[in-house]
């Protein structure tokens, strides 16, 4: 696994009432990840770029929804989540804010 890999996984941090809820009280955090990705290479890419240790990942395919497109039916793509438990006293802050 590469840096440059590592990069890449995670896509963007889900921000939501559940998520927020989480880290608050289990020091939990939600990311969308490459659908190829695994639980390892989620683990290094948030400790290669958030600085903290990781304990625990779990891993969600979601499935696309079924949409319509005016007469036409269509597909949202499927894509991944997972939700990385970090050690006590470990924390990670998305405002960026002193």
């Amino acid at each position: 696994m590469n840096d440059e890999r590592l990069m890449k996984v995670l896509l963007a941090p889900i921000v939501s009432e559940k998520t927020s809820r989480a880290s608050d009280l289990s020091g939990q955090y939600g990311f969308r990840v490459m659908t190829d990705a695994n639980k390892r290479e989620i683990a290094r890419a948030v400790e290669l770029m958030f600085g903290v240790e990781v304990d625990r990942v779990r891993v969600l395919n979601v499935k696309g929804k079924q949409k319509r497109f005016g007469q036409r039916l269509g597909k949202r793509n499927d894509w991944r989540k997972a939700y990385v438990r970090l050690k006590p006293g470990q924390d990670i802050d998305f405002g960026g804010g002193a």
